[in-house]
């Protein structure tokens, strides 16, 4: 089996959180993973109202108390501990989750 770094511990301490693409930038699978008081959690990175990614900047996905993941696009945010849209188009819409696992200070896919 594959072990599939999407990066450690120490990415997430600047901004906490970091963006991830699996595969080739054109075609690969975004992934948003999330330093939370209860650990570290990941979504796929795609906002249900447009599809499209939540950043405009680089690892810049949350709001200033980093409680939510916020889209650039329109303003949606969503709830940090369970990727549920609080306010803005989408609202009742969730991310969809990624299972992931802590090995030392990497962070992998739970596959």
């Amino acid at each position: 089996m594959t072990r599939r770094v999407l990066c450690t511990l120490i990415d997430l301490d600047h901004t906490g959180s970091k963006g991830v693409t699996l595969g080739r930038p054109s075609d690969g699978r975004e992934i948003v993973v999330v330093q939370t008081v209860n650990g570290v959690l990941a979504y796929v990175n795609r906002c249900p109202h447009m599809y499209s990614t939540l950043e405009t900047f680089p690892d810049r996905f949350l709001d200033e108390d980093r409680e939510h993941l916020v889209c650039s696009t329109h303003g949606a945010r969503f709830r940090v501990a369970d990727g549920l849209c609080v306010t803005g188009p989408c609202k009742g819409s969730s991310l969809e989750p990624i299972d992931v696992v802590i090995e030392g200070l990497e962070i992998l896919l739970a596959e």
